[in-house]
């Protein structure tokens, strides 16, 4: 059973054109990600008590967050980072540093548009996607070539 964290962008469906398109092959993959509900991430720390500054609560939440993306990312066989053009994606950039840490191979998955800021993150990268049915294609390809 491979085991694929999906990392990145949270606004577009993505993640699930991955697992749809893996799941119609019947492969042996499990998928985990971050917490994709933008106002639950961003609230993960306020259980640790209410902060007057931004930074502070921000800070909290990260680390809350950082438990479950850090252990999956440890767990992963392969790593899937997309970087969508409307939002810039610090946290993804910051999993792919990661996962380049801990020899943990990455595709990153953006269009061209955004190919000169990506330039030493795709460098890190086992191979750049443009499309989600590139990636099925080549977890297929690993899944299969045993």
């Amino acid at each position: 059973m491979w085991q694929v964290y999906l990392s990145g962008e949270i606004h577009t469906d993505w993640r699930d054109q991955i697992i749809q398109g893996v799941s119609k092959l019947g492969l042996p993959v499990e998928f985990s990600s971050a917490v994709t509900n933008h106002d639950a991430s961003d609230a993960a720390g306020d259980v640790l008590g209410e902060e007057s500054q931004q930074f502070w609560r921000d800070h909290k939440s990260a680390k809350v967050n950082a438990i479950r993306i850090q252990s999956q990312i440890e767990q992963a066989d392969l790593v899937i980072i997309r970087f969508g053009d409307k939002y810039k994606q610090w946290n993804a950039a910051f999993d792919a540093g990661y996962c380049a840490a801990l020899d943990t191979p990455y595709i990153t998955l953006h269009d061209e548009s955004i190919i000169h800021p990506l330039k030493e993150v795709d460098a890190g990268a086992m191979a750049w996607a443009q499309s989600t049915e590139q990636v099925v294609e080549i977890i297929r390809y690993l899944v299969e070539q045993q």
